[in-house]
């Protein structure tokens, strides 16, 4: 529980939690910054890391001066782009096993199934469309690996995808981040940021809920 509540609090805190790192070590941020965005976006076993809140604040960070605004886009869009083709891989050479597996601590089958729905729906897109929503952004590259989707196909997606997904977001903390109300309230900013993405997902659960009864 410990762990957890800790967890919590930087990703309620991201932007003190950031800010330290980048007073203390200067522009080791940007390592920082890349490999929790391409562990989120290229590791099955962690969807649970905030990228989109993450982003916002970086935004919000480049926009005192702490950080170069194009050098932190072009190190997220680069982590984005590597973490999905990663993900495509091991999900093209062992996805299949991963599927026989039990449900553990860290891996829950559920989601790659609700993955492959999506893509029954929306095809390749899905790998653009997953950029907004967490879990399933971390495992559409996975199931299209395990699908063999043409690898320079789904690159042009998650090309398209990363751009949409930093850009959007990164230029809103730029430009909304540093507003008083919104620096004020930030605890409050990113757990709307949270719920917003996670709406799609409960739709989705509900849909599925009145469908089956």
């Amino acid at each position: 529980m410990e762990i957890l509540a800790q967890f919590i609090d930087i990703v309620l805190h991201l932007d003190q939690h950031l800010a330290w790192f980048l007073h203390e070590y200067g522009v080791w941020i940007y390592v920082l910054l890349f490999a929790i965005v391409f562990a989120e976006t290229g590791l099955v076993v962690t969807p649970f890391l905030p990228g989109d809140s993450l982003l916002f604040v970086a935004g919000t960070l480049a926009a005192t001066g702490g950080m170069h605004f194009g050098g932190l886009v072009g190190t997220l869009v680069a982590a984005a782009i590597l973490g999905d083709s990663t993900n495509y891989w091991i999900g093209r050479y062992v996805g299949p096993k991963v599927f026989r597996r039990e449900d553990s601590w860290f891996f829950h089958k559920k989601h790659l199934v609700r993955t492959e729905r999506f893509y029954e729906h929306h095809g390749g897109k899905t790998v653009v469309l997953a950029r907004f929503l967490p879990i399933l952004r971390t495992f559409a590259p996975f199931v299209a690996g395990i699908g063999r989707m043409p690898y320079l196909r789904f690159l042009l997606f998650s090309v398209s995808g990363s751009l949409l997904w930093v850009g959007s977001l990164t230029l809103a903390g730029y430009y909304f981040g540093m507003l008083p109300i919104v620096k004020q309230n930030l605890g409050l900013v990113i757990l709307g940021i949270i719920a917003i993405s996670l709406m799609p997902a409960v739709f989705e659960f509900i849909r599925q809920r009145r469908q089956r009864a």
